[in-house]
């Protein structure tokens, strides 16, 4: 009896803190893409399959397990038809210890005459390098178009850091 009780204590221990969430907010800029390639689809006007990567900077960095987002890369592929567009990449965030956080997302965009116009994506973290390796988390984010042709965005989420 004294076993399992102590067994029990101790699965509920595990439980607990398994469920432990941090909530962060962060926001930044991407800029226009490194690379970026769009090839129309051919059955309509209007309708193209697209892939960029480039990089982002943060403005209020996230802080994850203690250390700062310091810079991104963001990689994605999507199609495009008329005035809506719909993303799925990677967003690979480096902290400033050096480790890595994985992100992946699924966005909706708004086009205006071909151009970025806003944004809504749901991301997952997939998991991170060194003691990040094994973290997980969800969030969502939205943005806007900038002057320049890349984009500023505002994200919140949550994210547990592996035991």
């Amino acid at each position: 009896m004294r076993d399992s009780l102590a067994l029990s204590v101790l699965v509920l221990a595990v439980a607990g803190a398994a469920n432990a969430q941090t909530k962060f907010t962060m926001s930044g800029k991407c800029g226009k893409p490194d690379v970026q390639q769009a090839v129309p689809a051919a059955d309509a006007p209007g309708h193209l399959m697209t892939l960029a990567q480039g990089k982002c900077t943060p403005v209020i960095a996230a802080e994850i397990g203690g250390s700062p987002s310091k810079e991104a890369t963001f990689t994605e592929h999507g199609e495009v038809k008329g005035d809506s567009g719909h993303v799925w990449g990677m967003y690979v965030d480096t902290l400033a210890n050096g480790e890595k956080v994985y992100y992946r997302y699924e966005s909706t965009a708004a086009l205006k005459g071909g151009t970025l116009s806003t944004m809504q994506n749901k991301w997952q973290i997939e998991g991170g390098t060194a003691k990040l390796k094994g973290i997980k988390g969800q969030g969502t984010c939205s943005g806007k178009a900038a002057a320049d042709g890349g984009l500023d965005f505002e994200c919140q989420g949550e994210y547990a850091l592996p035991k």
